[in-house]
């Protein structure tokens, strides 16, 4: 026995919900619900004398046996209990949506998109896409597949690959100006209060597995310096900027030969028009060009660069050749500042002593293992010498030894310690040995702002790695390769549906101080269950954990509520 809702709409378009005190039949072997008695509209029932009613009830017969609630609709009446029909995480596509509600991304791609009528609700396929980056990243196909079947997406029920497409045409015209990147953006640093005094930058490559590269003067995947390590595969190059705090500014897309050298410019520009105010760019030694570095300084900007030690430059020679007192920044920082009387750029030349046990460490052993294999190739020669071999035997054994010596030379590792002499034979190069020792721990940087310390700019420079580890993070977490996709229009948009999804869980670790792994795990258990019955279908979420409520009180945002639906029959 128990309590039957049912609703009736009226023709003015409001429901009138109606209640009845009902059981269970069964009839034919099927089970039909009978009213014993109606109790009139649910907002003039007497809620309180129902109360009365039920302690009547626990009063005589003693409150509900531990355990007896697993058939609450009926075991007592011989029904079926309510069944499981559904059950999707929501946990984190819900703190997602959030976070993307928040940082107008849904106000920023209406806006783009203007009057014009889709079948389907664009923005929130692209939230799909999205989140599917974020969570459990797969292609396009299997993400529609992914959104409609396995996971609750808050606002959309379906979608398929087709939209999927249709929506990442939509993005990438939409942004062709950076619209979307710069109103994201903006928001997240009301958001967050950033304050963007120092932006870093750095650029990486993808690859794909394809045969050729394209062809033509428009060509976008070509063969090209990787930073993967697969020059036998055409590229693309991808450019990323970020504040200190990891906060992705924006993204850019080059052709896969486009040298590093050459987009700094570009970049200066784009982001010149964002009106940031007074910007430090902070960029490594394969943007340190002169071009670049005066480039920088246009319009009254500044620079922190990272300078090449190694290539013979005269001033940095001169900078080295400075003496002065290192002074400490912490335990395993110290800094000294070189000044120049012919330029006002500052040179700041960083010294990490436990870096420099590691350089010293790793180089003896090189010359350990060099020194051993020359003495293995010396005495096997002189074995060689002393045997009675035929010509074509001897000719045979003096290919293996050159062979020997070859592969030593050319090793990676190896080989920058030795120098062949004029007989062809190999020695090790002691003199660069002595010189290598002097920038044990090591790094040169150079900046152009007065007005920054020496121990700011050496800081500022070591949060560079925040530009690589995003780069580490789109690859790995968020599946930026492999990339299944042939028209550039297509390639652009997932690299800028990538940026999203960094974008979304660099602010949500920044909020909650864990990480996304972390974040992404514990919200992932959170879930949602629809059951059906007699009585009706009821959809509502798990309990909340400790660890989930943190995390939504940490990102501000309220957790799913624990009833979302009810729909009696």
């Amino acid at each position: 026995m128990y309590l039957r809702f049912t609703s009736r709409k009226n023709a003015n378009g409001t429901v009138t919900r109606y209640v009845a005190l009902a059981h269970n039949r069964r009839v034919d072997g099927k089970v039909t619900p009978e009213v014993l008695m109606n109790l009139g509209r649910a907002d003039t029932v007497d809620v309180e004398a129902l109360r009365r009613l039920a302690a009547s009830i626990n009063r005589h017969f003693g409150p509900k046996a531990p355990g007896s609630g697993a058939a609450e609709a009926g075991d007592h009446t011989a029904t079926a209990p309510l069944e499981v029909i559904a059950a999707r995480p929501i946990g984190t596509t819900w703190a997602l949506a959030g976070l993307w509600q928040r940082l107008d991304i849904a106000t920023a791609i209406r806006e783009v998109t203007g009057t014009r009528r889709f079948t389907t609700d664009v923005e929130r396929v692209l939230f799909a896409l999205v989140a599917n980056r974020a969570i459990t990243p797969m292609s396009k196909l299997s993400a529609a597949e992914w959104a409609s079947a396995d996971v609750v997406i808050p606002g959309l029920e379906t979608m398929d690959e087709d939209q999927a497409y249709r929506a990442m045409d939509l993005l990438v015209s939409a942004d062709a100006q950076a619209r979307v990147q710069e109103a994201v953006f903006f928001a997240a640093a009301n958001l967050l209060n950033l304050e963007v005094d120092l932006l870093f930058f750095d650029t990486t490559s993808t690859y794909f597995e394809r045969d050729t590269e394209e062809q033509g003067s428009d060509a976008f995947r070509c063969y090209g310096h990787s930073k993967d390590h697969r020059e036998d595969l055409p590229q693309i190059v991808i450019g990323l900027a970020v504040t200190r705090e990891g906060i992705p500014v924006r993204i850019w897309c080059w052709p896969g030969n486009t040298n590093d050298q050459e987009v700094l410019a570009q970049v200066k520009d784009d982001l010149r028009d964002w009106k940031l105010g007074r910007v430090i760019t902070v960029v490594d030694r394969g943007f340190s060009s002169a071009d670049n570095l005066a480039y920088l300084r246009r319009a009254g900007g500044h620079y922190i660069a990272g300078m090449r030690m190694r290539d013979g430059n005269a001033l940095v020679e001169a900078v080295l050749a400075r003496q002065g007192r290192y002074r400490s920044v912490r335990d395993n920082l110290r800094v000294k500042e070189v000044t120049l009387t012919d330029t006002d750029v500052r040179f700041i030349i960083c010294h990490n002593p436990d870096q420099a046990e590691r350089d010293a460490h790793a180089r003896q052993g090189a010359i350990e293992r060099i020194e051993a294999e020359l003495a293995r190739i010396r005495a096997q020669r002189d074995r060689d010498a002393q045997r009675q071999l035929s010509d074509k035997a001897r000719a045979r054994a003096q290919a293996a030894h050159t062979r020997a010596e070859c592969a030593l030379r050319d090793h990676p590792a190896l080989g920058r310690w030795l120098v062949q002499q004029a007989n062809g034979r190999l020695r090790i190069n002691r003199a660069k040995i002595k010189t290598e020792a002097r920038l044990d721990g090591k790094y040169l940087i150079a900046t152009s702002d007065p007005a920054i310390t020496a121990e700011d700019a050496a800081l500022g420079y070591k949060n560079l790695l925040e530009a690589e580890r995003g780069f580490r993070d789109l690859k790995s977490q968020l599946g930026l390769r492999p990339v299944y996709h042939r028209l550039d229009e297509r390639i652009r948009a997932h690299v800028l549906i990538c940026w999203l999804a960094l974008l979304l869980i660099r602010v949500a670790e920044r909020a909650t101080g864990q990480t996304w792994r972390n974040i992404n795990r514990q919200l992932g258990r959170l879930t949602q269950v629809t059951l059906a019955g007699p009585a009706g279908t009821i959809t509502q979420t798990t309990p909340l954990t400790a660890e989930q409520k943190a995390i939504y009180q940490g990102l501000s945002l309220d957790p799913p509520p624990r009833l979302s639906t009810f729909d009696p029959s």
